[in-house]
């Protein structure tokens, strides 16, 4: 399994969250632009962690019913499942670059879907951890 990146959580937010405006327009060409070239990695956790926001925390949730139609549509693109072997990758990875424990997490995730890039605005932009560049999306 590979594609070129592994989009975060915020990224699939942003694309629903009208009230982020910029961040809004930027995620929404992101998400649909890789629907046009065939889907990015995610992960289960990325998911789990949109549906929770989407339909509780932006400021015009969701319903529940249409965050679930979202993500089943998700089912076309790579997704990681969170194993043992991944939150075993993903302790190493906290404790070697000093991360939480969740962005190790989506490392590991994203390490496994064999991807260069991390598109995410929750870890240091151009910074490489596991051999994987981050890339603020979002940094004009």
């Amino acid at each position: 399994m590979s594609a070129d990146c592994f989009l975060d959580t915020n990224v699939l937010l942003y694309a629903y969250d009208l009230e982020t405006q910029a961040k809004h327009e930027k995620a929404k060409s992101i998400v649909y632009s890789f629907w046009n070239d065939g889907g990015a990695v995610i992960s289960t956790q990325v998911l789990q962690k949109f549906y929770v926001n989407v339909t509780r925390k932006i400021p015009q949730p969701l319903s529940l019913s249409t965050a679930r139609s979202i993500i089943e549509q998700y089912q076309v693109w790579p997704i990681i499942t969170n194993t043992t072997e991944r939150v075993v990758r993903a302790s190493e990875i906290k404790e070697r670059y000093q991360l939480s424990f969740w962005d190790s997490l989506i490392i590991s995730s994203a390490e496994r879907g064999g991807v260069a890039t991390i598109l995410s605005e929750d870890l240091s932009h151009n910074q490489y951890i596991a051999g994987i560049c981050i890339q603020n999306p979002f940094i004009e």
